[in-house]
């Protein structure tokens, strides 16, 4: 394992900058901070030829649109270009880029790109991963017309099952202590006793 800015790049802040890349740079590469979590690794090949393919290094959610790039290193990049997937065609495009919309995971694979007189480019390997089931919609939700009163009456039910016993109870009890009360004490009689 080398580090930047030991025996290759130069390091400048969170970025390592590499001026010149031969074919021996090629290899996996990843970044990771002091707090320990590393990124995604990288496979990056490095090619004598000079027709390039630019797409994403980082996996890709379904549903979001791929721009794939093909241009030389020398001449403008907006050469027409025949794109492949796992060795097949997929299409030719006059001005050097192709555009996959909505992918899927039937878009996953190899791809690579061909400008006529210039050569192939390295193959390089689209991930195409799901979205996170929290980011999907639900699939029917309640309206608040009905989530409401299902609230509302499961808060009542708790609160009679707590007050009513409490209620209850404390009638008996007052109940009880007067009749302690007017049993204990004998009538009172207005008429004075013979």
């Amino acid at each position: 394992m080398i580090q930047c800015g030991k025996n290759f790049g130069r390091w400048s802040g969170s970025t390592c900058t590499i001026s010149y890349m031969y074919t021996w740079d090629s290899g996996v590469y990843w970044c990771e901070s002091r707090e320990g979590p590393i990124s995604n690794m990288v496979n990056l090949t490095v090619t004598g030829g000079s027709v390039i393919l630019q797409s994403p290094v980082l996996p890709v959610m379904e549903g979001d649109d791929v721009t794939l790039l093909c241009k030389t290193k020398t001449t403008p990049s907006n050469l027409p270009a025949a794109f492949y997937k796992d060795g097949s065609l997929i299409r030719k495009q006059p001005t050097g880029h192709m555009t996959i919309q909505h992918v899927s995971r039937s878009d996953e694979g190899l791809y690579k790109c061909d400008i006529s007189g210039h050569g192939e480019s390295p193959s390089s390997w689209i991930t195409v991963t799901g979205r996170p089931a929290t980011t999907a919609p639900p699939t029917s939700a309640p309206s608040p017309s009905t989530s409401r009163p299902l609230h509302f009456d499961f808060t009542l039910l708790r609160y009679l099952l707590v007050f009513c016993p409490y209620l209850i109870s404390t009638l008996l009890v007052a109940s009880l202590h007067r009749q302690r009360a007017t049993g204990n004490n004998p009538p009172t009689s207005d008429h004075p006793s013979s």
